[in-house]
């Protein structure tokens, strides 16, 4: 994790998802690159094919922006850490796929309002397309967190042989961070199987893994949601973990048996990864 994206409206939720990406720039000798994007009408930004008296309103965003910036950076959790400010006249969306791979980030960390979910992320339906698309993993945060230190990392799966090089990404984030990993299995009444068969198909599915150092739990619970939901509880995790189909979404998760309900109305921290 030495580059991460933080891409910021400079509201609380933002803030939050900030202080996040500065502990672990502190802990892993990493960089911030904080992201203001300026979704402006295409004549306030270009003189070609706009009036020339709007390019003065376009210089004062840009100018607000940095001042905002400047705010930020004289916050003590920053104290510190190289944080690069990057204002861009561009569609949110594009602007942070793009300055993801230009700067070859190694993590996105974004801000969300919590239970209201996707549809209230502070740059609405761009954040979706963000998890949605993004080829490293995003990470959401609800709440404030003083010390992200994830004790235990619940990565749900249904355990298709498909997805197996998802759950290195997960085995390798989980590494990372020094979190404890726990690869869970939900089963449900609509697609029911025994617990033998709900071991043996996971165990299956980890089998290659280069790596052990995880615990495989099988949950029964009347949907995928829920089951994740409730486990996490049981267990007290710092941080859900799931798969993300670049083509649906989070809507289509587990072939379309989850929904963004799981992100919606998860408390805890979630990183998706692509699948």
């Amino acid at each position: 994790m030495r580059n991460i994206l933080v891409p910021t409206d400079f509201s609380p939720q933002a803030e939050m998802a900030l202080k996040v990406a500065a502990q672990l720039a502190r802990k892993f000798d990493g960089e911030i690159f904080l992201l203001h994007m300026l979704e402006l009408p295409l004549q306030l930004i270009d003189p070609v094919g706009g009036s020339s008296q709007n390019i003065p309103e376009a210089i004062f965003f840009m100018k607000l922006a940095h001042q905002r910036f400047s705010k930020i950076m004289r916050e003590p959790y920053l104290e510190g850490i190289k944080v690069h400010e990057t204002v861009e006249f561009h569609r949110a969306f594009d602007g942070i796929m793009e300055i993801s791979k230009e700067k070859k980030c190694d993590l996105i960390v974004m801000g969300s309002h919590g239970a209201s979910g996707f549809q209230e992320m502070f740059i609405g339906s761009n954040t979706e397309k963000v998890v949605r698309h993004s080829e490293i993993p995003v990470l959401v945060i609800k709440n404030e967190i003083q010390e992200f230190e994830i004790q235990n990392f619940v990565f749900a799966t249904d355990a298709n042989n498909d997805h197996k090089h998802v759950l290195g990404k997960a085995i390798k984030f989980a590494n990372t961070i020094n979190a404890n990993l726990h690869l869970l299995f939900v089963n449900t009444p609509n697609d029911f199987m025994t617990s033998a068969e709900a071991t043996r198909r996971i165990e299956e599915f980890a089998g290659d893994s280069n790596s052990k150092n995880y615990k495989i739990h099988i949950y029964n619970d009347v949907s995928v949601e829920k089951g994740i939901l409730n486990f996490a509880k049981k267990i007290n995790a710092g941080l859900l973990g799931i798969g993300t189909h670049g083509r649906k979404g989070i809507a289509h998760f587990f072939n379309g048996s989850i929904s963004e309900d799981l992100v919606n109305h998860a408390t805890r921290p979630v990183v998706t990864f692509k699948i």
